[in-house]
């Protein structure tokens, strides 16, 4: 019975809900790493035949990404938490000045979920009696370990994932033969783009096809056009 519970226990802590704030933030910034460097490496590819200024904006164009990535995560995501802490202020205010109204709230929220009426107000109470602002912050405003906002860390994992999504083309600029290095990063980056669509997919257990597909098609979009806008210009930046 022991083995039993524990097994249930191993299978929930393993639920893909339970990754998806890290994950979200890391596929994003993996992503956009990959996408952004290797978008700017061919724009300016396209718009001149020497190494140096290619290297260069590849570089300054990752360093900004990521530390904007970053910056962007932590502000989006810190404001998400002041609204969290606003709510459960307003929480905790409304149940001292009016805990009976609280409390029907919180039966009427159960028995919505499909309870009879006098079970839904007998969990309630029960609910109130162990833990009533848990319980509104749980079962009223919707937050709970898994879905709150945790501003440094989708920081981190957004701006360590762009880094190493960025690095990768940015290898190609160094190392690849600048000839025709345009389509070479291009195959790199769609190559790369794939793995991360496979791994996301897998990781957060949806459809790896859908996931290829769709990063192929966006990755493709982006950087055809800032290819396109590198051989309108055709300026030769060296």
């Amino acid at each position: 019975m022991t083995e039993q519970i524990e097994g249930i226990d191993h299978y929930l802590d393993n639920h893909y809900i339970h990754r998806s704030n890290w994950l979200r933030a890391a596929v994003l910034g993996a992503n956009d790493g990959i996408l952004s460097t290797a978008s700017i490496a061919i724009g300016v590819a396209a718009a001149s035949d020497m190494r140096d200024p290619i290297i260069l904006a590849t570089l300054a164009g990752l360093v900004a990404g990521a530390l904007s990535m970053a910056a962007g995560e932590y502000v989006s995501v810190s404001s998400q938490t002041d609204v969290e802490k606003a709510d459960i202020e307003r929480e905790k205010q409304e149940l001292q000045e009016m805990p009976e109204i609280e409390l029907q709230r919180l039966a009427e929220i159960y028995e919505k979920r499909g309870l009879k009426k006098e079970t839904a107000l007998i969990v309630a109470k029960e609910f109130t009696a162990h833990d009533a602002l848990g319980a509104h912050v749980r079962d009223e405003l919707g937050i709970n370990e898994i879905s709150q906002a945790k501003p440094i860390q989708a920081a981190f994992a957004s701006g360590a994932a762009f880094t190493v999504g960025g690095l990768l083309p940015f290898l190609v600029t160094l190392f690849l033969p600048l000839k025709n290095i345009e389509y070479s990063l291009y195959g790199f980056a769609i190559f790369f783009l794939i793995l991360l669509g496979a791994l996301s997919a897998k990781t957060g257990g949806s459809s790896i096809k859908k996931a290829i597909l769709r990063i192929t098609f966006w990755g493709t979009v982006a950087m055809g056009l800032t290819a396109l806008v590198g051989y309108l210009f055709n300026v030769n930046v060296g």
